[in-house]
């Protein structure tokens, strides 16, 4: 099974656009009618931390559970095409796939991903899948329950 969030790129860009728009408008309404001393800093500041926040949430994900490997990418959305500095991507045999748990945290949702390596030590991979829709995110929890289900079976029988 395939699914991603590509849908929701044009929406992050529109987000960053608008808050640009808003920052440069407070800026200058503030600054023209000087109705508090100093506050188009803090417009400015509340927008930056605004900017921040949705930065570190849209984050693009990609999951594949098609063939031998289950492939799990997480990357940034804005000026990943030239810097790929935020891409976080899991490609693991089916067989090693051991667990997982979705974490939703009110405004953020995390992906854990639980693989075993060579020596049968587990690891912990996360994802941010804060912007995959609900559908989807259950799309996903079905495919990795089958895949841990079949895991067990094997182990057992």
């Amino acid at each position: 099974m395939r699914t991603d969030n590509r849908e929701i790129k044009n929406t992050i860009i529109s987000i960053y656009f608008i808050l640009l728009v808003i920052a440069v408008l407070l800026a200058t309404v503030f600054r023209s009618y000087r109705l508090v001393e100093g506050s188009s800093l803090y417009v400015l500041l509340g927008l930056l931390v605004a900017v921040i926040i949705v930065h570190f949430v849209a984050r693009f994900f990609e999951y594949d559970s098609d063939g031998a490997n289950v492939i799990i990418t997480n990357s940034g959305l804005i000026l990943t095409d030239h810097f790929n500095y935020r891409e976080n991507k899991v490609e693991v045999p089916r067989e090693k796939l051991t667990g997982y748990n979705i974490i939703n945290y009110y405004f953020y949702k995390v992906l854990i991903v639980y693989t075993t390596n060579g020596n049968g030590k587990v690891l912990k991979e996360h994802f941010n899948i804060t912007l995959l829709k609900r559908k989807k995110i259950r799309y996903v929890r079905q495919s990795l329950k089958k895949i841990i289900k079949e895991n067990k079976s094997h182990k057992l029988g």
